[in-house]
């Protein structure tokens, strides 16, 4: 990802927690059914039929709406780092298991854009959005964090959310910030090779669902990092220590003059958050 290092850091856990995973951290500062009515037809040569019963008539419309198709569905939304992560640099930098027989930093302060916009007010934002939509499909939603002002939580923490609410599908939303010349676009990563069978075929089918609909979204593929728009990584902690199908969403690459500005307007943190729920739901129905 990029070039600039991100400090770390341990979360407080409010109710519900996932991944961290962007190239471009900057270091912590230390301080009714409706019934037809039928016209019985007139005949001439017979008399009347003798009147339906009531217990042959059909019943009448249900007051109590079809549960949405998705209902019962449990999501996990990782937002991305924490608004007080930089000034805990002793609490993200603890080192804590990141799978594979890794350890990593608790967390990091996560990158910003060059005039200053946090990723981790970027990815609160989105995933606020997206909970949103998807509450408004009968969808259970769980976030890692409960505001944008706390510390972590740390990245094991994050994936054992996702893990404990049995989630249906994880998603971490992030931001990168690679310094590198013209680069820009979006990429998904997800758990390679596999852990568990849920990081196998579960995983990259929601990855590839999410990749194309951000793509017919109109967001660009990255063109400096994965392929296609697709990243199989084994270094990320979230998505080494889930047993749930999970993945983790680099929006764009904040250090982007033409992304940043999309990250920074409401209505392009909008289009992100449509994208990203219109995937989780296509993911669910599949």
């Amino acid at each position: 990802m990029v070039a600039v290092r991100r400090v770390m850091v341990p979360l407080l856990l409010a109710g519900a927690l996932l991944l961290t995973g962007c190239s471009g951290d900057v270091p912590a500062a230390p301080a009714s059914v409706t019934t037809r009515t039928v016209t019985p037809t007139t005949v001439t040569s017979a008399p009347p039929p003798p009147p339906v019963s009531s217990s042959s008539a059909a019943p009448p419309p249900s007051s109590v709406p079809a549960p949405p198709v998705a209902s019962g569905k449990v999501v996990v939304l990782d937002p991305g780092h924490n608004g007080g992560n930089g000034a805990h640099p002793a609490e993200i930098n603890r080192q804590v298991p990141a799978g594979r027989g890794q350890t990593k930093p608790c967390n990091t302060t996560g990158t910003a854009t060059n005039a200053g916009y946090p990723e981790h007010a970027f990815t609160w934002d989105v995933a606020q959005r997206v909970g949103k939509a998807l509450a408004a499909k009968g969808i259970r939603v769980v976030y890692t964090r409960q505001n944008d002002t706390g510390v972590g939580p740390c990245v094991d923490r994050r994936a054992a959310i996702g893990n404990e609410a049995n989630a249906d599908a994880v998603v971490s939303i992030h931001a990168d910030g690679s310094t590198a010349a013209g680069a820009n676009g979006f990429h998904v990563a997800y758990s390679s090779p596999p852990l568990n069978a849920a990081q196998g075929e579960p995983s990259t089918r929601l990855a590839q669902v999410v990749r194309d609909t951000l793509r017919t979204s109109g967001f660009s593929t990255s063109n400096y990092i994965g392929g296609n728009g697709l990243s199989a990584r084994a270094d990320l902690a979230g998505l080494n220590l889930s047993t749930r199908p999970a993945v983790l969403v680099e929006c764009g690459n904040m250090r982007n003059a033409a992304e940043a500005a999309r990250m920074t307007s409401d209505e392009g943190r909008q289009q992100y958050a449509s994208a990203i729920a219109a995937a989780i739901e296509a993911y669910l129905a599949s």
